[in-house]
């Protein structure tokens, strides 16, 4: 069936039969559990400028980053907090496929736990603004209260620094 290209293999164990399937799609079944998240969510709600050639989940408790290239793209995982792993995500279904994806904000808060230190406002704002182009427009419409609810789950300066500027309205000054 392989040869024939009837399935196409994905990893051990795991084969597709639609060639030409949304590589979304494939994130959550390579390796579990997961949700896409990082710069490809960011991507995904037009947060960040550039486009982003790998897909890159969240999981967590596995000690270490995973990579897997596939047909369909390269896919890697890294760890979260598992406190912070629950929460801030949701199910898209596209052509009768599903994928669980970080929402705008948790994706986001992702990113900047995993982001070396930042350390004052002026950083964050260059770091967001300067390094990740990061859309102010959207970022207008983030859900302050997620993110103020998510902040405590991270244990981390950069997104304890984010979240107050953000509730405060000090993004911008």
């Amino acid at each position: 069936m392989v040869k024939n290209k009837q399935i196409f293999p994905i990893t051990k164990g795991l084969y597709e039969t639609n060639e030409h399937v949304n590589p979304f799609y494939l994130a959550n079944p390579i390796y579990s559990p997961s949700y896409i998240s990082f710069e490809t969510a960011l991507a995904y709600y037009d947060l960040i400028p550039e486009r982003v050639y790998m897909i890159k989940n969240a999981t967590f408790k596995k000690r270490k980053k995973k990579r897997f290239e596939t047909k369909f793209g390269i896919y890697t995982y890294q760890d979260v907090p598992p406190k912070a792993f629950p929460y801030g995500k949701e199910m898209i279904e596209v052509d009768g496929y599903m994928y669980l994806i970080a929402k705008k904000e948790k994706a986001l808060l992702d990113l900047l736990y995993d982001t070396k230190p930042i350390k004052n406002m002026k950083e964050m704002r260059e770091y967001l603004f300067e390094n990740m182009r990061i859309n102010e427009l959207i970022l207008d419409t983030f859900d302050k209260q997620l993110c103020s609810d998510l902040k405590n789950l991270y244990h981390s300066r950069n997104v304890d620094l984010f979240v107050n500027m953000l509730l405060k309205g000090r993004l911008y000054d």
